[in-house]
């Protein structure tokens, strides 16, 4: 029996070296015991560096699948991969792909169980702000992963906070940024970590704001955030009130808004101004920005931009904060992520005529803060009309529907947008469905937003081909 002892954690290094010289000695695996540090290595640290024996070569499949599984807690992880190593060495190459093999379930699932730890710690760790002792502002956060992950997110959080100084806590190692360098360093200590900071009362003010009643789904929010990790939230100790007060916020949501509705009769208004008749897009557009918004809560209109008789208009939903104070469509943080999206698919902004379903911004005021409130669907089929008008004049060949409000406003039927996402007929014009760009700013990691951010890149894409085709 051969011992072989790694570095505690994740030592991937240590445990390609050592896979590279069993192989290169053809030691089978029931002949190796693994082991942590602490017992005495096989090939010790001094040649653990060296290139004494040539790289194995893998499958692709298993080469990414083992620095997820080397990351894992479970102590036979070494001998799991080093079995697997083995046996696709000698003529199981595709081994990976029979699912229904034991270890090949059991690598698979801990390769999920770390995956699904890092997309935790991408989500959870929360900042709270300290000072060193030459007066430096710290960000300091503890986290309690489940598996040796910590130095396999560095990355990610280096990314994300390039320019804080902060350090990561956790009990199975720590992270230290300067802004420049990294250091990883031991395990620490709960009581290492600062317990709460000044911003926390407003973050929690910010969550508390923010949280819709109407669409509470404990469930769901056990499944994404499970109780283990509410004790490092600030915001959790709001959940289990907000949780208790929702049927009643909700009802008076419901009350409030049929209030408004009984205040005004904006179909009226709306068949007032069908009646003026605008014969050009100018004329309609002083229309818009002199009639009364069909939204409560907003100041101006929000017109679309463009070209005329272009290849194709985009419809998003309803301005946002800084497009409705700025009068433009698409200028935020989403519509930085549609320009981006359009320069790589091929497509010119400047060829494109943009637009909203609902062309006022509706807010709900808090302090000096607007927050964005979705247009319910009868304010969306008030602008119908509107909408319908602007592309007769504008006359793109393909419409573009970003979001299931700019579907409802084109389609005037409550539609699913995943469900409907591709080609689409509004009313005999060729269209496509996709989501809207904001869409892409809400998943929780990073892997979620690339992932989201590819696949509305590939629509675009498709639109642009769906452009030539159509000539």
């Amino acid at each position: 029996m051969i011992g072989v002892a790694l570095h505690e954690g994740a030592d991937i290094e240590g445990f390609r070296a050592v896979v590279r010289r069993l192989a290169a000695g053809k030691v089978r695996p029931e002949s190796v015991s693994w082991s942590s540090a602490g017992e005495v290595d096989l090939f010790g640290d001094r040649e653990r560096g060296t290139e004494s024996a040539a790289p194995v070569a893998l499958p692709r499949a298993l080469g990414e699948l083992i620095p997820l599984v080397v990351c894992h807690s479970d102590r036979e992880r070494y001998g799991l991969l080093y079995s697997a190593i083995w046996r696709v060495l000698h003529g199981e190459r595709a081994l990976l792909d029979v699912q229904s093999d034991p270890l090949v379930h059991r690598l698979e699932g801990m390769a999920k169980s770390v995956r699904r730890d890092l997309h935790k710690m991408h989500a959870f760790v929360r900042f709270r702000e300290t000072h060193d002792p030459d007066g430096t502002e710290r960000f300091v956060s503890w986290f309690e992963p489940e598996h040796f992950i910590v130095e396999a997110t560095a990355g990610f959080f280096v990314e994300r906070f390039q320019s804080l100084v902060w350090s990561i806590l956790t009990p199975k190692g720590a992270l230290h940024w300067d802004r420049q360098s990294l250091r990883i360093a031991p395990p620490a200590q709960r009581s290492d970590a600062p317990q709460s900071d000044g911003f926390e009362a407003a973050w929690r003010c910010y969550y508390e704001n923010v949280f819709n009643p109407a669409r509470l789904n404990p469930k769901a929010m056990r499944q994404h955030m499970p109780a283990k990790y509410w004790r490092n939230l600030p915001e959790a100790a709001s959940i289990a009130g907000l949780v208790q007060q929702a049927p009643a916020r909700a009802r008076e949501m419901i009350a409030r808004e049929a209030a408004e509705r009984e205040k005004r009769d904006p179909l009226k208004a709306v068949a007032a101004m069908a009646e003026q008749g605008p014969q050009t897009l100018e004329e309609l557009n002083r229309l818009i920005a002199a009639s009364e918004p069909l939204t409560p809560g907003a100041d101006r209109a929000v017109l679309g931009e463009g070209p005329m008789e272009p290849a194709v208009a985009f419809v998003g939903e309803q301005p946002g904060d800084q497009k409705e104070r700025e009068g433009r469509p698409f200028i935020g943080p989403a519509g930085q992520l549609f320009d981006r999206a359009l320069g790589e698919a091929g497509i010119d902004r400047a060829s494109v005529y943009v637009t909203n379903a609902v062309k006022h911004f509706k807010y709900e005021p808090r302090g000096k803060k607007r927050l964005h409130k979705r247009p319910n669907p009868g304010e969306v089929k008030r602008y119908r009309w509107w909408l319908q008008r602007e592309l007769s004049f504008v006359r793109p060949k393909l419409v573009v529907a970003m979001g299931g409000t700019a579907l409802l406003g084109l389609t005037g039927k409550p539609l699913s947008v995943l469900r409907s996402r591709g080609p689409i007929s509004f009313d005999g014009l060729p269209g496509y469905a996709t989501v809207h760009p904001s869409y892409l700013l809400r998943p929780p990691d990073e892997a979620a937003k690339r992932e989201a951010y590819d696949a509305f890149r590939d629509d675009l894409v498709a639109v642009r081909r769906l452009i030539a085709a159509n000539g």
